[in-house]
């Protein structure tokens, strides 16, 4: 634990520990081996154990793999003492697990390969073989092989047959957006999400983009014009910051706290926030309004230097879980600040943490992964002093925005995609509920505007094996989701509560609909709005269909 006292260390359960000889305590590491894929918590050992009971299964180990950047994948060894299929193996696996923690492949060894002390040797375990599952049957049209090497390359395999199911070779909903926006570029058509859960193989994908409308332009570099205007999600944002004024809230901060191990190098950490932001342009963004109207104005990079605290201050365990909420809740001042500040605290004699806390008009959940990247990468230069050196990122986030509205058109057009898509809202949202009536612990205020509260709740709750594995089978045989399948549910347990027969949910998807947005930082997420009809007493089954149907 880093609070103990002067001298002192504190364990926690599962930590792993040794004696050395000469009495010292060496930390080795966690004995659970938790681990996040996907945004779940993922416990090896809890896979390895269902993989154990397998009757032909002598020995197993389970560990995290990313071959491919950013693609963190979980993968079973086994040695076997009974003849069966590595595909027996995983389907053993799914009907016992959630789907998150059934291994996307099972490689099948003579023996573990183990360190001269007897552990395993995580670094000699082969990377899977993925290839494809087919007869084989090979593409015979130049749109199936485009479409072979696409799959391939987004599911990170070898090669795939025109027979093989996307989903059947790990492909999952991330994937499945990835390729969509590989799709456009490679093949010049429109596919959707729809396109590929209708069909997930590469023969009837093919046939199902035969008079598919010609592709979007493809987001590229702009000239960029006297005045930037925001995106339509920024635009949603900066309203909600103007419509709360100086007594707002901090709803919108998105705060990342990590516990730093050794020294940190302040200087060094300051350069490469520097870097970072010249790197990301929305990270060194103002919006300023000019007329009224909210402008994007960027920030040379030789400018930009996001704010560092340093404290150094000795703290115990509450005084520094204080301190960082009170620095998490600082109120951006968007016209007149960059969008990112950063806070180097110290834990102890031998840790610190770094807070960044960052204004969601910069920078969303997909975010952070190449945001954390490109700071360590920018770290571990200005450290050894040197520059970070690093690709060129494909657009910038106002390249994006004025994409976004070229592609878009203009409202007062009839015939512009926008005017079509507000068209289609409008009909869609029409006569919504503004609310639901549900019996609730405490009334609600007479006016529900005026009550801007953001404080919320968090229920966790579990699905049995059994269920899960009940709900896996009906989601397939329906072929949909697992999502549509929890959403009628939802619906319909609302709906027995009093809620009425009209059931809207919100739910938030990526937005990052172009492969040049995957590696940058800045703010994508839209907020959809997903309409359930309950009425007619349909059986769950129609119910899971018409949600699939708006979904």
């Amino acid at each position: 634990h880093p609070y103990g006292a002067p001298g002192e260390r504190v364990y926690r359960t599962g930590d792993l520990v040794r004696w050395r000889a000469d009495g010292v305590l060496e930390f080795l590491g966690r004995a659970d081996g938790q681990v996040k894929i996907r945004g779940f918590r993922v416990e090896p050992g809890e896979v390895q154990a269902v993989l154990m009971r397998h009757g032909a299964v002598r020995q197993a180990a389970v560990v995290v793999r990313e071959d491919r950047p950013g693609d963190k994948r979980l993968v079973a060894y086994v040695v076997l003492d009974a003849l069966t299929s590595p595909d027996e193996l995983r389907s053993h696996a799914a009907d016992r697990l959630p789907e998150h923690l059934v291994p996307s492949a099972v490689v099948v060894l003579d023996a573990l390969p183990l360190t001269p002390n007897g552990k395993l040797d995580r670094k000699a375990l082969p990377a899977p073989d993925v290839s494809s599952t087919s007869g084989g049957r090979a593409p015979r049209t130049p749109r199936e092989e485009v479409l072979c090497g696409l799959f391939a390359d987004v599911l990170g395999i070898p090669d795939v047959g025109v027979d093989d199911d996307f989903f059947h070779l790990g492909g999952h909903s991330l994937l499945a957006a990835r390729l969509i926006g590989r799709i456009r570029p490679a093949l010049g058509v429109e596919a959707g999400i729809r396109d590929l859960f209708q069909a997930p193989t590469v023969a009837a994908l093919a046939r199902r983009l035969d008079g598919a409308e010609r592709a979007r332009p493809a987001l590229r570099p702009f000239e960029r014009p006297d005045e930037l205007p925001l995106s339509y999600a920024q635009q949603r944002l900066w309203f909600l910051d103007e419509a709360q004024g100086s007594a707002g809230g901090t709803a919108y901060n998105l705060p990342f706290a990590a516990r730093l191990h050794g020294t940190v190098d302040p200087e060094a950490l300051q350069a490469a926030l520097g870097d970072l932001a010249g790197r990301h342009e929305a990270l060194r963004t103002r919006f300023p309004a000019v007329d009224g109207l909210p402008r994007q104005t960027v920030v040379p990079a030789e400018q930009a230097r996001p704010a560092l605290v340093v404290d150094d201050r000795p703290r115990t365990p509450e005084e520094l879980t204080a301190t960082l909420r009170s620095a998490a809740a600082h109120r951006f001042d968007l016209a007149g600040e960059l969008p990112l500040r950063a806070h180097l605290f110290t834990a102890d004699t031998d840790e610190q943490v770094l807070l960044l806390v960052m204004h969601h008009i910069a920078a969303d959940g997909w975010s952070m992964n190449p945001l954390l990247r490109d700071l360590a990468t920018a770290y571990a230069a200005r450290a050894a002093g040197d520059e970070p050196r690093w690709t060129t990122l494909p657009a910038q986030y106002a390249d994006y925005t004025l994409w976004q509205r070229e592609l878009l058109g203009d409202d007062t057009d009839p015939d512009s995609l926008l005017a079509r898509q507000l068209d289609h809202w409008r009909a869609t949202l029409a006569d919504l509920p503004d609310h639901l009536s549900l019996p609730t612990d405490r009334p609600r205020p007479a006016d529900a505007q005026a009550d801007s509260r953001s404080e919320g709740a968090l229920l966790p709750f579990r699905f049995d094996a059994e269920l899960h594995r009940s709900l896996r089978e009906l989601a397939r045989e329906t072929h949909s989701t697992l999502f549509m399948v929890v959403q009628a549910g939802l619906a319909a347990l609302l709906t027995r509560l009093g809620a009425g027969t009209d059931i809207p949910l919100g739910t938030a998807v990526a937005g990052r609909t172009d492969e040049a947005l995957d590696d940058l930082v800045g703010f994508f997420v839209n907020t959809l709005v997903l309409r359930t009809d309950t009425s007619g007493d349909p059986t769950f089954r129609e119910l899971v269909a018409r949600v699939r149907e708006t979904d």
